[in-house]
């Protein structure tokens, strides 16, 4: 890779100590040739971003899965038999039948493990790219899953749920930057939004498969914990033959390969203007020495600031606690056990409608229009609820 000079950036009036200082960002580079950019959405992209995407759907396909498991009677009575019994006792009030500290312990170690590798994700990311991210997620949901399906004590079965959790922190982290750089400019947002359609579908397969599991006696929710193996298996297969993206290649100091690899994601050889860009901004990143003591520095303080909070006070509605644990909630309220899977597909269902709308309006609307419009229906909703 050619070295970062001041000098290529003088026609910009951009200093040496505002690109070592992290002041100077990737957006200020590509504004200036944005719209010279040439290329057509081709199917290679599309394949390539629906592919990646499937690691969305295992994200949502856990979330719905495993409310939904923890309902049924036949796990309940294998794995945690005091809440089995508590359940049976408790005919007229639900409440605090599923306290246990071991169903907590299935539950959580998913999302614990998933932190966790999310903090060594994005260096794994950036050393050995996004693909090699996807697949060693998969092949972690993978394992994970068949150990679940396959469990005969608790230690395998929160061992399976730890081995999901690592394979959801490294896809996590990967596919959305994936698709992102995949994408043509002009679909970003909408295309990078596949990952949380991908997800929202995975929530309403889930509970559409508890729906039906749950009748199959005894063995229905091996037949659930087992099936996350299917789209675990399709984004595995599926990163094995996707290519990695430009940025990563170039990233990586593979000029020549990257730009080989934009002509044929963009289905045409005249991409100078996007690629001059990518290797400038790929410059500037590398040249910041200290990007995370950056964050913390006084200029950077409002981005930090609402990146931390916005996704902070959207699961602070509690929508995911729901996500969680519908049919167990729905099941504490009164529901009967059909009832309770019922309405848990409904809230998924709304939920993946509400995503399809989003993509068709977030190029054209913008980003700040679906996110004041998506707080205002929850301020709404949550007085309703007061």
């Amino acid at each position: 890779m050619k070295n970062l000079s001041p000098q290529r950036f003088e026609k910009k009036n951009i200093s040496e100590e505002e690109m070592a200082g992290g002041s100077f960002t990737a957006g200020a580079v590509t504004k200036e040739r944005a719209e010279q950019y040439k290329g057509r959405v081709t199917a290679y992209v599309i394949i390539a971003c629906i592919v990646a995407a499937t690691g969305g759907s295992l994200f949502g396909y856990d979330i719905g899965i495993s409310g939904g498991v923890t309902s049924m009677d036949d796990f309940l009575e294998r794995f945690f038999p005091s809440v089995y019994k508590q359940k049976k006792r408790a005919h007229e009030n639900g409440y605090c039948k599923y306290d246990n500290q071991l169903l907590a312990a299935f539950t959580s170690s998913l999302y614990i493990a998933g932190l966790i590798a999310s903090l060594f994700a994005s260096r794994v990311t950036r050393k050995y790219g996004r693909r090699t991210s996807i697949i060693a997620g998969g092949i972690s949901f993978l394992i994970g899953a068949t150990i679940n399906a396959s469990a005969v004590n608790l230690t395998m079965l929160i061992f399976g749920r730890v081995l999901l959790g690592i394979g959801i922190g490294l896809g996590n982290q990967a596919v959305p930057l994936y698709l992102s750089e995949m994408a043509p400019t002009h679909l970003r947002g909408g295309l990078n939004m596949m990952f949380q359609v991908a997800t929202t579908l995975g929530i309403f397969t889930a509970n559409m498969v508890n729906y039906g599991t749950q009748r199959i006696k005894p063995w229905g929710w091996r037949l659930s914990l087992g099936l996350a193996a299917v789209p675990a298996l399709l984004m595995t297969i599926g990163g094995i033959f996707l290519p990695d993206t430009p940025n990563s290649l170039l990233e990586r100091g593979y000029i020549e390969e990257g730009r080989k690899l934009l002509e044929k994601i963009r289905g045409t050889s005249d991409v100078e203007a996007e690629f001059q860009d990518m290797v400038e901004a790929s410059e500037v990143a590398n040249s910041i020495k200290h990007p995370f003591r950056n964050l913390l520095e006084k200029r950077s303080r409002p981005e930090l600031v609402m990146s931390i909070f916005m996704p902070t006070f959207q699961i602070l509605t509690g929508i995911n606690s729901i996500l969680f644990y519908a049919p167990v909630l729905f099941q504490s309220m009164g529901f009967g056990g059909d009832a309770s899977l019922v309405s848990s597909a409904l809230t998924g269902g709304v939920l993946a409608f509400s995503t399809f709308i989003s993509i068709a309006t977030v190029d054209k609307l913008g980003r700040r229009v679906l996110l004041i419009s998506g707080g205002i229906q929850m301020i709404i909703c949550q007085n309703l609820e007061a």
